[in-house]
């Protein structure tokens, strides 16, 4: 049933890229901390790099635990689910970073977008996840479900802000600067793209 590929390419690339959703779980070092698993979307916020790396925009949003989880040990799962089509779950485990908007290496990973305008949405950072095991297994049991559109919910609550104004929302929130578990998250300020 489950296949461990040694690279991202070809029908599983087509596959990853297809996908309108997935899925990202990190954990902290300690054995009692938060475990955090969020849903990503938004059309053109995901890219394969290359064979063993993808990365995907980190928009603004209430907390920071992936961030915080990546800063502290890099460990981090993605994983993707065909909810429509032949049944299939791909995950890939690997080692992430945050690229924060003042890395030198930000501004030629987010041309890897092309087709999202991340102004409106806060911009963060960039997660680049680095592969070390790919795997898919069968999806037998993943519900069909259709994909309508992106919701405009996030993109109208943030393209109202500039970074100053993001900034301050960002110092505003509990778990932005620090995560649930008190490790460090994003960086404040927000530094200008």
């Amino acid at each position: 049933m489950g296949k461990t590929y040694e690279r991202i390419d070809g029908r599983l690339r087509t596959f990853i890229e297809q996908q309108p959703l997935f899925f990202t779980a990190t954990a902290p070092l300690s054995g009692d901390g938060t475990v955090n698993l969020s849903p990503k979307g938004l059309k053109g916020s995901f890219a394969v790099l290359d064979e063993h790396t993808v990365a995907y925009l980190d928009f603004a949003g209430s907390n920071a635990e992936t961030v915080a989880h990546l800063r502290e040990n890099g460990r981090i799962t993605l994983m993707w689910c065909a909810f429509q089509g032949p049944p299939n779950i791909v995950r890939v485990h690997g080692r992430g970073e945050p690229v924060f908007r003042d890395d030198p290496r930000f501004r030629e990973l987010l041309a890897h977008f092309a087709g999202i305008d991340p102004t409106p949405h806060g911009l963060r950072a960039i997660i680049v996840v680095h592969a070390e095991l790919v795997r898919d297994t069968c999806g037998f049991a993943v519900p069909f479900m259709t994909y309508d559109e992106d919701r405009e919910l996030h993109a109208k609550r943030f393209a109202r802000e500039d970074d100053a104004s993001l900034n301050a929302y960002f110092e505003s929130k509990e778990h932005i600067a620090t995560s649930l578990d008190g490790l460090p998250g994003l960086p404040l300020p927000l530094r200008p793209i």
